[in-house]
């Protein structure tokens, strides 16, 4: 009765205002980084449909660009604005966050992602067909792999430009996930940002079939992964009578109990919480690569085309972390004690996974992937520190672990054979006396990932592991340096196969990349001896931007 009479009021207040319904309240200056992401992804589309073939790559190139570092410029001015601290709050009536964590997160992946574009437009590491410049993407997507479509497309010297507003409507989904406020921002975001990336994992140039096989198997486990998200979502809604993350938070810190009688019959069944809670926190750890949602892990990072796979492996882990952080850290603080243990278990076996399946692979773009999952562990060993400290060490964890991650992945667009790029890694044996400087690189990538003191790794490694062993999970932070031995010995492996083994005779090349790809490398070069040399800046930069506005 009591249901039926609360509808009944609802009609006679409407009923008794008429015209009065209030118009939604945006911020949109808060969320400028956002829209500038997705309006120009828009006009991207539009220079798609009116500018003359010809003239499309170098249009789409300054487009996003220019975006990307508009979108950024804006994520400083929130911060300096106060934004991340004493002015964060809620903004787009309940739906977006905008506080430290998330301006730190959209700042790292606008970052990665203007590096990525660099390596999206690198054409000069194919030799040429036809006379006409090759990129990484397919000439026609459309068209049949190896069909008549196809070899007309390539003749004609057509390139996929389409691949520019994608990558921006990617972001752009990238940007809001870390700051969803509420359960159903959450989802759509996470929509956002996926559907681009199963495209984009389609479009390689070369081993067309391998690259559809990779986006299906994406696609397909993606699908379920959401699904999951989006059936936790309800059983939330159903146990908290709200899908923002105040609300839910406070039904379970047994606050709400007497402000609603409506809803003291559903929360008073824990089993809707547990499970809901359990099954979101699935469709998260997809997204992060941990164990045992890794599955689709090496077979798409393997197949997508490599400027994708780093853009992945790099963007998506930050953005999927930042939403992770934001749901136990915000909305089930209260169930610490159910969520510890079980993210305590995924942690230790995600770490030593990937560190030891990593041992047994013998394609480059594979080990890197297994090495993904391990970094996956170690990040969730700071995302069970439940501190403040667990927060920011995760936040520099992640911007190490990003420019790293590109750098790595743009240097294996460079080593080349007949066949395309040469990513099993019997070919790269003797690489630093075939090209010194280019072996010396991924080297300097490579001891990053191991954790060897002087670069990003170290310090990222060590912030994790310290804030885990200040609350409580020593064992955790064991566990975690035995993965890094282990993980360290297939790191030194690689360079011991580069440096000390002779190179053969029928070995792949170095193409010369032009300064775009050059710019990647550099960058991550830099980012990676500068946070490893003098962390305590970015380290304290992260900790002002570790608190959640709730």
């Amino acid at each position: 009765m009591s249901s039926v009479a609360s509808v009944h009021s609802l009609w006679t207040v409407a009923a008794g205002a008429p015209g009065k319904i209030p118009g939604p309240h945006i911020e949109y200056a808060q969320l400028s980084p956002t829209l500038i992401v997705l309006g120009a992804a828009v006009v991207g589309i539009l220079v798609e449909a009116l500018v003359p073939r010809r003239n499309r790559y170098y249009a789409q190139l300054l487009l996003s660009l220019v975006a990307l570092a508009a979108a950024f410029a804006a994520v400083i001015g929130l911060a300096a604005g106060g934004f991340g601290s004493s002015k964060a709050h809620i903004a787009a009536m309940g739906a977006i966050a905008v506080d430290g964590p998330a301006l730190f997160l959209q700042g790292t992946i606008l970052l990665v992602s203007l590096i990525a574009v660099f390596t999206f437009a690198e054409r000069r590491l194919d030799p040429a067909a036809h006379g006409k410049p090759v990129d990484s993407f397919a000439a026609q997507p459309a068209a049949v792999p190896g069909g008549a479509a196809e070899q007309a497309a390539v003749k004609a010297g057509f390139t996929t430009t389409e691949v520019f507003p994608i990558l921006l409507f990617a972001v752009g989904g990238m940007l809001v996930f870390p700051a969803a406020n509420d359960l159903l921002t959450l989802f759509v975001a996470l929509e956002v940002f996926s559907l681009p990336l199963y495209l984009l994992c389609a479009l390689a140039r070369r081993q067309r079939l391998l690259s559809q096989e990779s986006a299906v198997k994406y696609f397909l486990l993606g699908a379920f992964s959401s699904a999951f998200l989006l059936f936790g979502v309800a059983l939330l809604y159903g146990y908290a009578g709200t899908v923002t993350y105040a609300g839910i938070a406070e039904v379970v810190s047994d606050g709400a109990k007497q402000i609603d009688p409506a809803l003291a019959g559903s929360m008073s069944s824990d089993a809707l919480l547990l499970i809901g809670g359990a099954l979101v926190l699935m469709g998260l750890l997809f997204k992060v690569g941990a164990v045992p949602f890794h599955m689709w892990t090496p077979d798409v990072y393997q197949g997508a085309p490599t400027p994708v796979t780093g853009f992945m492996a790099a963007a998506t882990k930050v953005a999927a972390f930042g939403a992770l952080l934001r749901l136990l850290y915000v909305v089930l603080p209260g169930m610490r004690w159910d969520w510890r243990p079980v993210m305590w278990g995924v942690a230790i076996v995600t770490m030593l996974g990937g560190a030891v399946l990593a041992i047994t692979q013998t394609d480059i773009k594979r080990l890197l992937a297994y090495s993904s999952i391990a970094h996956a562990g170690f990040i969730l060993a700071g995302v069970i520190a439940t501190s403040e400290d667990g927060i920011s060490s995760v936040l520099f964890y992640l911007a190490a672990y990003s420019f790293v991650t590109l750098g790595a992945f743009a240097v294996v667009t460079l080593v080349r054979d007949a066949g395309g790029e040469a990513t099993q890694l019997s070919k790269w044996a003797g690489l630093g006396r075939r090209s010194p400087l280019v072996a010396a690189v991924f080297a300097v990538f490579l001891l990053a990932f191991a954790g060897i003191p002087l670069t990003s790794g170290f310090a990222g490694k060590f912030a994790v592991f310290k804030a885990a062993a200040q609350s409580g999970a020593g064992w955790l932070v064991v566990v975690g340096v035995i993965a890094s031995a282990i993980a360290a010995f297939f790191y030194i492996r690689v360079i011991v196969l580069m440096f000390f083994n002779e190179p053969k005779a029928d070995g792949p090349t170095v193409a010369v990349p032009s300064p775009l790809t050059t710019a990647a490398i550099a960058i991550g070069v830099a980012a990676t001896l500068v946070l490893g040399l003098a962390p305590q800046y970015f380290l304290d930069l992260a900790g002002q931007a570790g608190i959640f506005v709730r």
